[in-house]
């Protein structure tokens, strides 16, 4: 009977493809979209697959520095989500849609 510790390890490599998976999926949406709410939200997935990739580092280094990192990476974030849904609530105001062709009008 093979050993279960073979099916069950999760190694660093894992770890590694997911966040490359998670990464690819946030930038395919960020190249293909044009609502500026799923551009959001697609950066948000790649900024959370660059923390997969800090903390599975971190955890397989036995260090603390990528947990550290995650933090500010969080910081940064949360400071683009409320200036994005700041921009995404004054183009909904003045054109009533929000698409990313309308960031251009926002310059005059």
């Amino acid at each position: 009977m093979p050993s279960t510790d073979v099916f069950t390890t999760i190694t660093l490599q894992h770890y590694l493809v997911l966040s490359a998976a998670l990464f690819m999926i946030g930038l395919t949406g960020v190249l293909l979209r044009r609502n500026v709410i799923v551009i959001m939200m697609c950066i948000e997935l790649m900024l959370n697959a660059v923390n997969l990739s800090f903390i599975a580092f971190s955890k397989f280094s036995g260090r603390i520095d990528g947990q550290i990192m995650v933090f500010f990476v969080l910081t940064i974030a949360a400071a683009e989500a409320a200036v994005g849904l700041a921009l995404i609530v004054c183009i909904f105001k003045r054109f009533r849609e929000v698409n990313i062709r309308f960031f251009e009008h926002l310059k005059g």
